[in-house]
């Protein structure tokens, strides 16, 4: 006889048992399997024979031109401060954070973990993929001194933010104030018409996300406030904005908006990019905040004016944080587009990360070796990590949030 929670003869269990119910379970999921192991074998071996017989020279020596551009090299020095800032301030306010879970936690009567060492390393590989590959590229001990200054500073950060008060929440802002003053402190110095490469896109995905969003809400709540004026500009500025592809914009911005300036007024031309950014994105924001507006039941403002709370309050504490709980996804999906969509950039002339790898295969030491088919992967390996390392924290926020349960 067979023991009680033994496996039965010819019966497989773990690893073998999953694979024979999704992947073998009939001839026709047998037949896929094989057929898209074929192909994914192919292209794992086809990415290892480039790997293996790629020439990186055109990347070692342009790194530089790939990461800040045309910023000049002897103020290198202001983004190195800038990124260690940020480094400092993203850390007191992760760990302002993490302390404020922890003080839940226990009030909650919860176990508290330890520091989750591992877990953010899981959250953060695409992260620490994309550094690995610049650092393996570079050719002088610098960037590696400047990542571990980095990875100190969050620490040193994270640790001060713990033991923060948190019941003070002006800790958070003076963080992130202090992060944005250093860093237009240091970065501006340089005009922005000499900046470029990846900095130009992480700088303008950043501020046009800022700058964005309130305005989409603002544009949201007008498109359902109850007075008609405001309701009705609202929605024709969303309809024609979100009828005009962004290309467009961007050539509006920088060859139509200095035309209604004063020869002194004139915005440099990454300002009249982000004045056509900023107008683009807050369309775009406003109906993903309203979709979550309206997935909100209609019982929950009901209720909040039945316990005598004004239109206002019921909007503010009740309507809109469920909301922009219920827009997530879609929001993290709009900043996504938004990032890579700032390779458009290079079509008004602003020098950012596609058109540095463009001026790379354009140089004379690199003329007929066809190493676009290098600097096009890197490019697009950086637009990779940074898109995923957003749509993992969309997730891992939607999680902690419950979105899509009940």
């Amino acid at each position: 006889m067979t023991s009680v929670g033994s496996a039965l003869p010819g019966s497989f269990t773990g690893p073998l048992a999953w694979a024979r119910k999704n992947l073998f379970s009939t001839w026709y999921n047998t037949l896929f399997t094989v057929v898209f192991a074929v192909i994914g074998l192919v292209a794992v071996l086809a990415v290892i024979l480039w790997f293996t017989g790629a020439d990186f020279e055109i990347l070692r020596r342009n790194l530089a031109l790939f990461m800040v551009g045309p910023y000049p090299r002897a103020q290198l020095w202001r983004v190195v401060v800038a990124v260690l800032a940020m480094a400092g301030g993203v850390g007191v306010g992760a760990g302002i954070v993490g302390s404020r879970a922890r003080q839940k936690a226990r009030s909650a009567g919860l176990v508290v973990p330890a520091a989750p060492v591992l877990a953010t390393v899981r959250r953060v590989w695409p992260l620490l993929l994309a550094v690995g590959i610049v650092l393996a590229l570079t050719t002088t001990i610098t960037p590696t001194l400047v990542v571990v200054g980095t990875g100190i500073l969050f620490g040193v950060g994270y640790a001060a933010g713990r033991f923060l008060p948190v019941s003070i929440g002006v800790w958070r802002w003076l963080a992130v104030a202090a992060v944005v003053a250093v860093g237009y402190l240091y970065l501006s110095v340089v005009p922005w018409n000499q900046w470029g490469g990846l900095l130009t896109n992480l700088f303008v995905t950043v501020l046009g996300i800022a700058m964005a969003f309130p305005f989409g809400l603002i544009l949201a709540l007008g498109r359902r406030s109850s007075f008609p004026a405001f309701r009705m500009l609202s929605v024709g500025y969303i309809e024609l904005i979100r009828g005009v592809p962004l290309i467009t914009l961007l050539l509006l911005g920088i060859f139509v908006i200095g035309f209604f300036l004063p020869e002194g007024l004139r915005p440099e031309p990454l300002t009249r990019v982000l004045i056509a950014i900023v107008a683009f994105e807050s369309a775009y924001i406003a109906e993903v905040v309203r979709g979550g507006l309206q997935s909100v039941p209609r019982g929950q403002s009901e209720g909040g004016q039945a316990v005598g709370l004004s239109p206002w309050r019921v909007t503010e504490k009740i309507v809109l944080p469920q909301a922009l709980r219920n827009s997530i996804p879609a929001m993290v999906g709009q900043f996504i587009s938004l990032f890579k969509d700032t390779t458009l950039l290079t079509i008004v002339g602003i020098p950012e990360l596609l058109s540095a790898s463009g001026a790379a295969n354009t140089q004379p030491d690199f003329l007929g070796q066809e190493l676009y088919r290098v600097t096009l992967p890197f490019v697009a390996a950086l637009f990779w990590a940074g898109s995923y390392m957003m749509s993992r924290e969309s997730r891992r926020l939607e999680r902690k949030l419950g979105v899509g349960e009940r």
